[in-house]
């Protein structure tokens, strides 16, 4: 292959054309369909660089056979040639090829992406394979774009990324769902003399987990450096097979000194716009596709997002409005009462129904929120935060947190967290203690939200799920 013109990417080829036609250039992909007639060939090339393909002239004469009998579905292939105005329809622009190199050949009877549509249970069996497709590759160009505005929002205001522990002795949340790290024998396992197993023999010489939450570590970070953020993979061993839950994902956390719960929420609102704005401004080409195959209201609903001022509500507000639809002939399949712990069809019906607007709610029963949030007043609720969504329901939950430390130990106490467990967080009350606060965002629901996909298995590249860790 000519050697001396630099690759340029399918994304890149409109910029050139406006520039100057005809022009030589030099593009590699993956064939993605190829037809003829007697004379010429046509194929449709992707390099992943944009949903769009780029359209390869062939002139059979000037061709080898051998060589263009390689050029099947799923062929990595490099093509110098002339960039010039497409004389048939489907495109502006299509290359006239000169030269092809075959990088890797395809099976075309063997090859699992065939010209037909897929469904996209099918592709999780083939998660090596469908980055190919239209459909996850414009999801995990989103999902780049969407780990890059995060990144971009927090630097920008002078927040640090700190980079929290994977593997930990605490359960952030309490709730024990939590995959074991051991270098035991599982088949020799040392036990205690009262039978449980001695994890003083273990690599940590205890107990340890992976990471429900980057949030307590956070929180040291934040009476540093004043305000964090961390961005990295959490677990939970729940045997949940739903299309809203996964062994493995992202999350988002912020965590900033001197900021009360009226701050957190403007810095979430502040946050998710941002992030949707950057979808919109960055991604239009994968949103416009994944709208026309998938969600026909999807830009529309993220320009909801980002050109509504959010709703704040306390929950004792928004049991009341349930209570009173309930009232008036709405059903729900899930109960409503003031210390429910509200579902994600409640939170949709507050935004999509009643207020027309995301919503804030604030003041959930202590008794179904974290220990670590700030008590109020009244005994009874605490200063949590959660931003709702349409389509999806709570993106995001965060709080004010809890400065007292009787009270944070109490709180811990109650829900079978002991104080040896968390001497160390419990220390940031003790020295120099101030008021702070911050929230988690699940980045696979944000990614929900932003291509219209309906299963939390279709935003990730390669989903952990209970039987399943293949890939």
């Amino acid at each position: 292959m000519n050697n001396s013109l630099p690759r340029t990417t399918i994304k890149e080829l409109p910029q050139l054309a406006q520039r100057q036609l005809p022009q030589p250039v030099c593009v590699k992909g993956w064939v993605r369909t190829k037809r003829g007639n007697k004379a010429v060939c046509f194929v449709a090339l992707n390099d992943g660089s944009t949903v769009h393909n780029i359209q390869i002239v062939i002139d059979k004469a000037q061709t080898d056979p051998k060589l263009l009998e390689q050029i099947t579905t799923g062929a990595a292939i490099g093509v110098v040639g002339t960039l010039v105005a497409s004389q048939g329809q489907g495109q502006e622009y299509e290359i006239q090829a000169d030269e092809i190199t075959i990088y890797g050949t395809s099976d075309p009877v063997r090859y699992p992406l065939q010209k037909k549509g897929h469904t996209l249970e099918f592709l999780r069996e083939i998660a090596h394979l469908r980055p190919r497709t239209n459909t996850f590759a414009a999801v995990l160009r989103i999902r780049h774009n969407m780990a890059y505005a995060i990144h971009t929002f927090f630097h920008e205001r002078g927040y640090f990324y700190l980079h929290t522990p994977i593997i930990t002795s605490s359960d952030a949340e309490g709730a024990g769902q939590m995959f074991t790290v051991t270098t035991l024998d599982m088949n020799k396992l040392p036990l205690a003399k009262d039978g449980s197993v001695d994890y003083s023999k273990d690599f940590f010489g205890k107990h340890t987990s992976l990471t429900v939450s980057g949030q307590l570590e956070g929180e040291l970070g934040a009476m540093a450096l004043g305000g964090i953020y961390t961005f990295g993979p959490t677990f939970r061993a729940e045997n949940s097979n739903t299309p809203r839950h996964l062994a493995e994902f992202w999350m988002v956390e912020p965590e900033v000194a001197f900021m009360d719960n009226e701050g957190n929420q403007d810095l979430a609102e502040a946050f998710t716009k941002h992030c949707l704005q950057w979808a919109l401004d960055h991604c239009m080409d994968d949103l416009e596709f994944l709208a026309e195959h998938y969600d026909k209201e999807l830009i529309e609903r993220i320009r909801f997002v980002v050109e509504r001022p959010f709703v704040r509500t306390t929950y004792t507000e928004g049991v009341a409005i349930l209570e009173e639809a309930v009232r008036g002939g709405k059903k729900f399949e899930f109960p409503v009462y003031w210390g429910a712990d509200l579902a994600s069809e409640h939170e949709r019906y507050l935004v999509e129904q009643h207020y027309n607007a995301p919503v804030i709610m604030t003041d959930y029963p202590k008794e179904i929120k974290a220990f670590y949030m700030k008590q109020n007043d009244d005994g009874k609720t605490v200063r949590g935060m959660d931003v709702l969504f349409p389509h999806i329901g709570e993106i995001i939950g965060g709080s004010e947190r809890e400065t007292d430390i009787d009270k944070l130990t109490a709180r811990a106490q109650e829900v079978g967290i002991k104080d040896k467990d968390l001497w160390w967080y419990l220390d940031t009350r003790r020295y120099g203690s101030a008021p702070h606060a911050g929230f988690g965002l699940g980045f696979e629901r944000l990614l929900l939200f932003v291509t219209g996909m309906t299963n939390i298995r279709d935003v990730i590249p390669f989903p952990r799920t209970p039987n399943n860790a293949n890939f």
